[in-house]
């Protein structure tokens, strides 16, 4: 086994969280591996078939609950090596208790303070890395006042014709102070970015979001206040990160899923397209488990060096003779879509953006 004190030491920048159950760490370490002997995963233990030959892949975001999806998925895939990368302790006990992974396919790493000059800083965890599939995304919390608000307004509204008892655009949503859309989605995501290059990464998936094209999407609003001062812009700041790994000289696959939701995967037909021509659709939505299945189809059908940012959506499975037509796989629907050579236009979109 490799020595991993040097992961540890290298600048400050690192720490191994296995040594903090004993002794305590310094506190602005950026990334932890947590290293110890452990048991081994499913797909550790595939790898280590005579003549088999796993990919690694580095999934961030991994304890989110789409990169969580993503992480499972080629954790339990005997072509893959997996690698979560998680923003806290408490996200790696989560992913841990969520996927029964091993303790070192875990480390955790603040993207917005991510560091890795020196010799080595990072855990060798990481080593050999191929891919990288990029799923951290600023999380907005809901405040608590407007809540108090919308409840004490639900008497009046149920006295007052065609009013909803609860109008949810009254509600308001605020980010953690240091985990704004500018701090995680861009300069984060840079850095997860000229970390990939830093490691020898030749393949990047970035996760972002449908939309992005309209400055005025409603969800460039939340985290604004009233007069539209705040941490907000959610969607321009994904768009500029994009643009910053489509001129970072890496492979990449860009992925723009509408409205996330917690279905089962496989049970509707997956929309592809760009340039946001999916958002005039009625329905814009698509399961997490969806999305999650179309990054390992990036991982697994974009070979040749080829590159390709899309919207993707879900829709209603039709039906013949009273019988549901098969849903094709991720993988058949990703490959037509390569087939057709089309890729969003990044000369596209507001100024600024």
């Amino acid at each position: 086994m490799k020595d991993r004190t040097a992961a540890a030491s290298g600048g400050g920048a690192f720490r191994l969280l296995a040594w903090s159950l004993a002794a305590p760490l310094p506190s602005a370490a950026a990334f932890c591996g947590l290293q110890c002997g452990a048991r081994r995963s499913a797909s550790q233990l595939h790898m280590n078939l005579p003549g088999q030959v796993s990919k690694k892949v580095i999934v961030t975001g991994a304890a989110g609950r789409t990169g969580s999806l993503v992480f499972s998925l080629l954790d339990e895939d005997p072509r893959f090596d997996a690698v979560g990368l998680v923003r806290s302790e408490s996200s790696a006990k989560k992913l841990i208790a969520k996927t029964n992974c091993a303790l070192e396919e875990v480390v955790i790493s603040d993207v917005t303070e991510m560091q890795f000059d020196g010799d080595h800083p990072w855990p060798y965890a990481l080593d050999g890395a191929e891919a990288m599939v990029i799923c951290t995304s600023a999380v907005p919390q809901i405040s608590k006042m407007s809540i108090m608000k919308a409840m004490l307004k639900i008497p009046m509204n149920i006295l007052t014709p065609h009013k909803k008892a609860i109008n949810f655009r009254d509600l308001q949503f605020k980010y953690r102070p240091g985990q704004y859309p500018e701090m995680v989605d861009y300069v984060g995501q840079k850095k997860q970015i000229d970390f990939a290059k830093k490691l020898g990464v030749k393949h990047v998936v970035l996760v972002s979001s449908m939309g992005v094209l309209d400055e005025n999407n409603f969800l460039n609003q939340i985290g604004k206040d009233k007069n539209g001062e705040g941490h907000g812009d959610i969607l321009i700041w994904k768009r500029k990160a994009e643009k910053y790994l489509c001129l970072s000289g890496l492979q990449y696959t860009i992925i723009h899923p509408g409205g996330l939701v917690d279905s089962e995967p496989s049970q509707m037909n997956l929309v592809l397209g760009v340039d946001d021509k999916l958002m005039k659709r009625e329905k814009k939505s698509i399961s997490r488990g969806d999305v999650a299945n179309l990054c390992v189809s990036a991982l697994v059908e974009s070979g040749g060096g080829r590159c390709v940012s899309f919207d993707c959506v879900g829709e209603a499975v039709a039906e013949e003779g009273g019988e549901k037509v098969a849903v094709k796989s991720a993988d058949e629907v990703f490959r037509e879509f390569l087939s057709t050579g089309k890729t969003a236009d990044y000369t596209l979109g507001p100024k600024g953006m």
